[in-house]
Order: C-alpha cells, then sequence, then structure tokens
C-alpha cells in the first residue's frame, strides 16, 4: 500500500469531518454520546489546514493527523483511518513517523483519547503513557 501525503486545504474540512464522524460513532455511541452535528462541529470549529496532514492512497483517502507544534510539545489533536484501512499496519507506520519528527525535534507528543475507545489500546503499543484523566477522555504523552 502506498500512502502520500500532503497539507490539507480549506476545501479538504467537510470530508475530514465525515471521516472522523465514521470514525468516532461506535465509541461515542458506546457511552451514548454520538450526536451527529456535534462530532462534525466539533472538528470544524478547529479546523487549521496547516497542521493538518491527508494521507491518500492512489488518490483516495485513507485518513488524515492534525499535529499542532506548541513550544514545549507536539499535540497530536486528531489521528483518524478510513475503515478499510485499519487494522494494516498503517497507524503504527504513521505514529512512527511521527515520533521520529518529535525525537529529532526533542519534544514529547501528546494526546487525549476518548474512555472506552480502542485507540487507548493503540497508543499504549506504541509506546504512549497515560499521564492523566478528564471525564471524557484519557490523556496520554511520549516522551523522546
Amino acid at each position: 500500500m502506498q500512502i502520500t501525503r500532503r497539507l490539507a486545504t480549506p476545501a479538504d474540512a467537510q470530508a475530514l469531518a465525515e471521516l472522523r464522524a465514521e470514525a468516532m460513532r461506535p465509541s461515542l455511541e458506546a457511552i451514548q454520546r454520538f450526536d451527529p452535528i456535534r462530532v462534525r462541529r466539533r472538528f470544524l470549529d478547529g479546523f487549521a489546514p496547516e497542521d493538518t496532514t491527508l494521507l491518500l492512497c492512489d488518490d483516495r483517502l485513507a485518513g488524515f493527523y492534525v499535529l499542532r507544534r506548541r513550544p514545549h510539545e507536539h499535540y497530536l489533536d486528531h489521528f483518524y483511518l478510513g475503515a478499510g484501512f485499519r487494522g494494516t499496519g498503517l497507524g503504527r507506520k504513521i505514529i512512527a513517523g511521527l515520533q521520529q519528527g518529535a525525537r529529532e525535534a526533542r519534544m514529547p507528543i501528546r494526546l487525549m483519547a476518548l474512555k472506552g475507545s480502542p485507540a487507548n489500546d493503540f497508543y499504549r503499543t506504541c509506546g504512549f503513557e497515560l499521564v492523566g484523566e478528564e471525564p471524557l477522555d484519557l490523556v496520554y504523552r511520549w516522551q523522546p
């Protein structure tokens, strides 16, 4: 599977909001918090194309991530893969690349994952450590 990357443009916003809604739906439904409008709005309200990288497979949207580079950390605000790309090793490959960039910048990576989401196990197996808890999310950190 050949994956290419490109920065997002404002025209990508709706497609990314849809992918996020699809990816989050099972976890949000499990805690009875899925609202189809709210899940899209929360992404669109903070959409910053300059922080957003699209993952493309044969010009098809495979996923995306939002990495906000802050003075003391890299914050992985979003990371989603389309259904056909989960379980392929792509997620681990992308995270390993982000970790390499953080290692070179000597910055930790911080992220949050919804409580009860399968993403929690994924991030732990990628070397992230649980460092905090919020009402709906768990906070993780990876230190180079």
